[in-house]
């Protein structure tokens, strides 16, 4: 038998319909919806820059570039840790013309994707993951994938990014834990521009020291975009404060998004090309500090999260990526669709695997469709921590549906979904968080977006599911 919202779809659509025109004008004009176009706008408007330190030394350049899933352009994510340790012999190769790395593309990317819901007026939730094709962890093993991401909420959106709205809060993955930092604190600053308002973030490189920023993390800048522009003016040593910890840290790479043209001419910032790529790898060492004509200064593009999901589909090849290990299963209401609309997950029920297949046997961490941040039931944090912690049990008991959000609802009981407790996903199962940490354990402050909250009608967009990108295949970094 069907799951019960499906049951009761057609019912649920007519009455909302019967409702909505008996509605005032002043409720109906309540729910709108962005276009597509204007998704992208915000997506790329706050997109964040990243300044990282490097462990380039040691015949090991390249190796802390930000890539996309396909650099090495085979279709297969199982050997890109194996690949990506010959990243030093690509960038090598570069400087005497075509060869055997020369079908590479490196493309530095951020996979994002977007939520649009009503809640008191238009809001959003902006992700953005940064890939890295390998990481070494806090006991010296190579990893297969990082998953480490920036998230932002967006409040009040009244149209055209810039146009009023306010960044509520900001949310960077620091290994198992998720720091949080609210409107107003002296830990959120932003390089603004004409088109453009970007956070400012601070990556670790991958080295293992365990009691250090290490393994990819990601931390808060806590110093004002003045602060880098002049030293970058003045070719000053290049480094940056971060929340929870003393003392500025070094960077060697500086990431700036690609399409905002203001930030990339402040920068000096430039594609990774196999033609150009000898010239933007950082040959420094991590304790190593640079001055800021040293410093490489590298345009990354966004791409969809909603790319790789087909991939962890049990009818999407899967095999090839990830391993039939403990499925993830989701009820989808509606398909996974690419850029031109057309399907590449069905609907109903649905079978994903998200466990990393590496080659090198070396790794099965998990991806997308595992991680908590995927349905906002991570656990906010307001001190980072180097030694990990801070996953808590808000995530077990939001899949049990046995904890009630702010607003006395369930996941289940705001899905309509009763029989998916410790059973399945609904595809727009979603906390929203309030940005208030909460040490209960196994509580968070927030609401779970309810029944039809994604539907255009009730002005709502789950980009999760959904590509918006074009995935430019085979091109370079800053290629159309």
């Amino acid at each position: 038998m069907l799951p019960l919202r499906t049951r009761i779809a057609p019912l649920a659509v007519a009455l909302f319909t019967l409702v909505a025109l008996c509605l005032p004008a002043e409720a109906e004009a309540q729910a709108w919806s962005l276009t597509n176009a204007q998704r992208q706008a915000f997506l790329r408007y706050y997109a964040p820059v990243i300044f990282k330190r490097a462990n380039g030394n040691g015949n090991e350049h390249g190796y802390d570039w930000l890539t996309n899933f396909d650099f090495d352009q085979d279709g297969d994510f199982s050997n890109n840790k194996l690949h990506w340790k010959q990243i030093n012999q690509y960038v090598d190769a570069s400087r005497t013309g075509p060869g055997a790395f020369d079908t590479w593309r490196i493309r530095p990317t951020l996979y994002t994707s977007l939520i649009e819901y009503m809640d008191g007026g238009k809001n959003l939730v902006l992700v953005y993951h940064l890939y890295h094709a390998l990481d070494k962890n806090a006991a010296g093993n190579w990893q297969l994938h990082d998953w480490e991401r920036v998230e932002l909420q967006v409040r009040n959106v009244v149209g055209n990014p810039g146009s009023g709205e306010s960044v509520a809060f900001a949310v960077v993955t620091q290994h198992k834990r998720n720091v949080v930092r609210r409107q107003g604190s002296t830990d959120l600053n932003f390089m603004q521009t004409g088109t453009g308002s970007h956070l400012l973030i601070w990556q670790a490189e991958w080295s293992d020291k365990l009691l250090a920023p290490h393994g990819q993390e990601l931390r808060f800048v806590t110093e004002p975009y003045s602060f880098f522009a002049g030293r970058m003016a003045s070719g000053g040593k290049a480094e940056a404060d971060v929340n929870n910890d003393d003392g500025r840290k070094k960077l060697h790479y500086a990431f700036v998004p690609e399409d905002d043209a203001a930030a990339v001419a402040a920068f000096n910032a430039q594609p990774v090309r196999y033609s150009t790529a000898d010239a933007q790898a950082s040959r420094y060492d991590n304790g190593d500090s640079a001055n800021w004509p040293a410093v490489k200064r590298v345009t990354y593009e966004l791409q969809d999260l909603a790319d790789i999901l087909p991939t962890h589909w049990e009818f999407g090849g899967y095999a090839t990526h990830w391993l039939p290990d403990s499925p993830r299963f989701f009820y989808l209401e509606s398909p996974v669709v690419n850029e031109a609309g057309q399907a590449e997950v069905s609907a109903g029920m649905q079978r994903f695997f998200s466990k990393t297949r590496d080659v090198e046997g070396q790794d099965d961490r998990e991806g997308y469709p595992s991680k908590a941040w995927f349905f906002g039931t991570f656990e906010l944090n307001d001190k980072a921590s180097d030694t990990g912690g801070g996953g808590g049990s808000f995530g077990d008991k939001a899949w049990a549906s046995t904890v009630v959000d702010s607003r006395g609802q369930t996941r289940t009981s705001a899905s309509g979904y009763p029989a998916s407790a410790n059973a399945y996903w609904w595809q727009h199962d979603y906390f929203v968080h309030s940005g208030v940490t909460d040490d209960t354990d196994g509580q968070e402050q927030g609401f779970w977006l309810q029944g039809g909250w994604y539907l255009p009608a009730n002005g709502g967009f789950d980009g999760r599911w959904v590509q918006l990108f074009d995935d430019r295949p085979g091109k370079e970094s800053g290629e159309r």
